[in-house]
């Protein structure tokens, strides 16, 4: 860890992955190209301004790399086995809490040798957090896979401001129960002085968690801790009381680089050809999702098959195109899901098909986001019917993107995207009858209320962007910093 030590970072994030992806060129030459995804760009500018550091895994099992800079940034590579990979990262994280913390659809494994991995690679990374994070610093923990951090981070420097934000939903207490481990992963988020979520009922069942099990009492969204060996809290991590506030933070996108992709000629011709190759139909309907079955893909072809043969939509005027992004295809039930809805497919075209037009066109890859700006810009419809969702950036992206205040969003109530984009029409996707009837809504929506819904939805998510989010929770952490007369206080005791 000497390496390490020498980088001392203000401002420190801790995730999963590192913010860049690994290229190889075909003489060897090793580079790394900018990860995907919002977060990234919320976070740069707030690391360059507070020497910040990047603590993550490089993706690739068995990597030693040292730590390097990138894109003005500080970057610390946690190394992981392949069996740290396969029992952390593909058993505790995916096959225990994901399907846990998304209401148990599809059954979580409750295993400990998952668990021990969980333990052991959580320590990895606040050890590494622990070292290079500045005296009095900031470190901000991201998601599901490092909830023990906060709690083993404040053990090792107890000077340090700790944030964490769960990025996909916190579950009621009745599902929650079933984990093993309940104690020991409320304590870890409790290691935090601010943990943040992106729905206010998530936080909720957080608080209700907490009162269950440690009988502490919660209000306001605080939670307020005992010293150590006082009440019912056994391990309060600190000889003086704390308080840690629970707050739901809805993340965004980064809007404004969507509108720019809009404006752009070759994305706009990209988005004629699209409707041109899929033969000039009168209504496009689109869904993006990576594959998982929280994403309820199975729920819209079912509703979209049963319109075709009810004759209330045609295939000669109407398709449905479906990106299916590849998603942890090591994973058993991942594996059986791409078998069942290839099938569906197949079984939906060769039903409803014809030899000019297909019922649904489905791509099992992913794409850059010129090729996907461009098909939300073909795009009349957007499905997105999640029955579990922390946010869904998909359905903000799309509307981000209706520069002409013009195109449906069909979106889910179990999505955190619901809570903000009231404008969008809302379903229950468990409901294949309403799932239809707001499908034919938007088929035929009039003009006039597509624009009015569209320009309210846009409001909303060119405001509330990746930056705002960033700065609220970063705002509400800074808030929570002890005071210099409060640490000489603390020291004096």
């Amino acid at each position: 860890m000497a390496d390490i030590e020498d980088e001392r970072s203000d401002f420190v994030v801790v995730a999963n992955r590192l913010p860049v992806d690994r290229v190889v060129a075909h003489d060897g030459t090793l580079s790394w190209k900018p990860s995907p995804g919002g977060l990234v760009t919320a976070l740069e500018p707030v690391m360059r301004a507070n020497d910040g550091a990047w603590i993550g895994w490089t993706g690739v099992a068995d990597d030693d790399q040292a730590p390097f800079d990138a894109d003005d940034m500080h970057l610390v590579p946690v190394p992981l086995s392949a069996e740290a990979v396969e029992l952390y990262y593909e058993g505790f994280s995916n096959d225990t809490i994901w399907p846990l913390y998304h209401d148990v659809i599809a059954q979580p494994t409750y295993s400990r040798r998952f668990w021990e991995a969980y333990v052991a690679v959580n320590r990895q990374f606040a050890d590494a957090a622990a070292a290079v994070a500045a005296d009095h610093g900031t470190v901000w923990v991201q998601d599901y896979q490092l909830q023990l951090v906060p709690r083993m981070l404040r053990e090792l420097r107890p000077d340090l401001v700790i944030g964490f934000f769960n990025h996909i939903p916190f579950p009621a207490y009745g599902l929650f129960s079933q984990l093993p481990w309940r104690r020991e992963i409320v304590e870890g988020l409790l290691g935090a002085d601010l943990i943040g979520f992106q729905r206010r009922a998530d936080a909720g069942n957080f608080l209700r968690a907490v009162r269950r099990l440690f009988h502490v009492q919660t209000a306001r969204g605080q939670v307020e801790l005992p010293a150590a060996g006082e009440g019912r809290w056994p391990n309060s991590m600190s000889d003086r009381p704390r308080t840690v506030v629970a707050r739901h933070f809805p993340i965004s996108i980064d809007a404004r680089a969507y509108v720019e992709l809009v404006e752009r000629q070759d994305v706009r011709d990209r988005a004629a050809q699209i409707r041109h190759e899929l033969g000039d139909p009168t209504t496009i309907m689109l869904g993006v999702d990576r594959l998982d079955y929280t994403k309820g893909i199975r729920h819209r072809f079912a509703a979209y098959a049963e319109l075709l043969a009810e004759g209330k939509l045609d295939v000669d005027d109407t398709v449905l195109v479906q990106i299916a992004s590849p998603s942890r295809e090591r994973v058993e039930t991942y594996k059986a899901l791409r078998d069942e809805i290839e099938l569906t497919v197949g079984r939906v075209n060769g039903e409803y098909g014809t030899i000019a037009h297909s019922a649904i066109n489905y791509l099992h890859h992913g794409y850059p986001r010129e090729e996907m700006v461009a098909l939300f810009l073909a795009a009349d419809v957007m499905l997105v019917t999640a029955l579990r969702d922390g946010m869904n950036l998909v359905a903000k992206e799309y509307v981000a993107t209706r520069v002409d205040d013009d195109g449906v969003l069909v979106l889910s109530e179990f999505a955190g995207a619901a809570d903000e984009l009231k404008q969008a029409l809302l379903v229950n996707p468990h409901d294949i009858e309403g799932l239809k009837r707001s499908m034919l809504s938007a088929v035929h929506m009039p003009r006039a209320e597509r624009r009015t819904r569209m320009r309210a939805l846009r409001h909303r998510v060119l405001v509330h962007d990746v930056e705002r989010w960033s700065k609220d929770f970063l705002d509400a952490l800074a808030a929570l910093r002890p005071t210099e007369s409060a640490r000489a206080a603390a020291a004096a005791d």
